[in-house]
């Protein structure tokens, strides 16, 4: 990669500067040890459901709610983020990183429990947005559950990982990214995309 594109890469990820709200919540998920999307992918996340106008937006990894500020920066003022998170400790932490933003408590509904036992009982095609930053060993199964709640038109949107893009490297996860790009770039159901920001992000249009 030449030196001009590493910078574009890294200019790219500092163009959008975040709120107060969000670097608190990125300073908390710090001190809880959990991940949260660094500016380029959490400003896109913002944009992508801003040109979409995501009310119904479904989050599967809760974190220190620093994703979920960037979605709801996005969304309209009525649209409502559905976010689950096993740890109940990380679910306080974003309940209060939305309630120091000023979110209404109204537009979020925050559900403890693992995912996969949660999202069947969503209701199908109701979401707008899908977006998995969680175990990526169990993205299969978070497509199919993402397949059957996206609206005609609705987004996936998949935290990967640069690792993917290196054959040299098989672990479990790796494989399992590797598997799920494949079957969504060659399912007829979906307009695919991956691109380069954070450690890389894939999308998958529904049609």
């Amino acid at each position: 990669m030449s030196t001009h594109k590493v910078a574009a890469w890294s200019h790219a990820e500092e163009f959008i500067t975040p709120s107060d709200h969000v670097e608190d919540a990125q300073r908390r998920a710090e001190e809880l040890g959990v991940g949260a999307v660094g500016n380029g992918v959490g400003s896109f996340l913002s944009a992508l459901a801003a040109a979409i106008g995501a009310k119904a937006v479904m989050e599967v990894g809760t974190g220190a709610g620093v994703s979920g500020l960037w979605l709801l920066g996005g969304m309209p003022s009525d649209g409502i983020l559905t976010t689950i998170d096993l740890e109940v400790e990380h679910q306080h932490a974003a309940r209060e990183a939305f309630a120091a933003a000023g979110v209404a408590h109204q537009r979020t509904r925050v559900i403890a429990g693992r995912a996969l036992e949660v999202l069947p009982r969503m209701t199908d095609g109701a979401y707008d947005l899908v977006v998995v930053d969680a175990d990526k060993e169990e993205y299969p199964l978070y497509v199919e559950q993402a397949t059957r709640l996206l609206r005609a038109g609705g987004t996936l949107a998949l935290s990967w990982t640069d690792q993917e893009s290196d054959p040299a490297i098989r672990d479990p996860e790796t494989r399992a990214l590797r598997d799920v790009g494949r079957a969504l770039r060659d399912d007829a159901r979906f307009i695919v995309s991956l691109l380069p920001i954070g450690d890389g992000l894939l999308l998958a249009v529904k049609r």
